[in-house]
């Protein structure tokens, strides 16, 4: 039962670089080299998470070896550490073990997934709305794409569970809740930014520049204290600003129902304002 969460984000993760894999061949074999080379560069800041990766196997006291390497250098990294954590799951490891290697691997991929899942998910949407409304190959790769970016942000979530008292886990209809809550919320964002950015081209971004502004002083006014540095603190707060503009992740301790109502209210405002425009 410890291995489903894991083996499920791994099948899905498998599934979703399949589907990328086969946009980049599609576009390499049809000659559209523009949206080829866009491809491949949301490719390039997933190598900060698997950078990250192998620090932390470092610190863990497992040095890379040659091998390790080369899965990190094929963005395999987070493969490996879900097969690790089946194998534990599947063993007589602790759970305390269990669970470390599972924040990792949560952590990283939801790192991942707002890196390089979330810029790939936004072109191809562009992409499928309003360049090529019948191609299959892109539709598919933009279906996974939303798919993973919603299981990584229900992973991080069950995983938070797991820390509380008593290591409460969600039953599987709340995951399932949890998963279509996240996909409805990332799809209808992602579609009114796609439609505003066919309507209205580079006003997008200043529509979400305004969004994300807004997002970064509420945090500040928030007073988070998880990075203590002045100027690490200034650039978290503006990279979950970013984030903001997709979904809410609760970056405080204690009850969020308040932060969650503010966020919703800001967001619904602006979308309805994007739409109307």
């Amino acid at each position: 039962m410890r291995g489903a969460m894991p083996g499920l984000s791994l099948a899905l993760l498998a599934a979703e670089r399949g589907a990328r894999l086969f946009a980049i061949i599609h576009y390499l074999v049809l000659g559209q080299l523009g949206w080829f080379g866009l491809t491949m560069a949301c490719v390039v800041p997933g190598y900060s998470v698997q950078l990250l990766s192998i620090l932390w196997f470092r610190v863990d006291g497992h040095p890379p070896s040659c091998w390790l390497l080369v899965l990190h250098l094929l963005q395999l990294g987070l493969w490996k550490r879900y097969w690790d954590v089946l194998r534990m799951a599947g063993s007589s490891a602790r759970a305390g073990e269990v669970l470390t290697q599972l924040g990792d691997v949560c952590v990283l991929q939801l790192l991942e997934a707002l890196l390089q899942t979330l810029p790939h998910l936004l072109l191809q949407a562009y992409i499928v709305v309003a360049v090529d409304p019948l191609g299959f190959i892109p539709g598919v790769s933009t279906g996974l794409s939303l798919l993973s970016l919603a299981w990584a942000l229900v992973s991080y979530s069950h995983f938070t569970c797991l820390l509380k008292p008593g290591h409460l886990s969600l039953p599987a209809m709340t995951v399932l809740c949890l998963l279509l809550w996240r996909t409805g919320m990332l799809g209808t964002r992602v579609l009114t930014l796609v439609l505003f950015a066919r309507l209205y081209s580079f006003w997008v971004f200043a529509v979400a520049g305004v969004h994300w502004l807004l997002m970064s002083f509420w945090l500040v006014a928030q007073q988070t204290d998880i990075v203590a540095q002045p100027c690490r603190w200034r650039l978290f707060n503006g990279l979950v600003g970013a984030v903001y503009i997709f979904c809410y992740i609760n970056v405080r301790p204690g009850p969020s129902k308040t932060r969650v109502s503010v966020f919703y209210a800001v967001s619904t405002q602006g979308i309805c304002y994007s739409t109307w425009m």
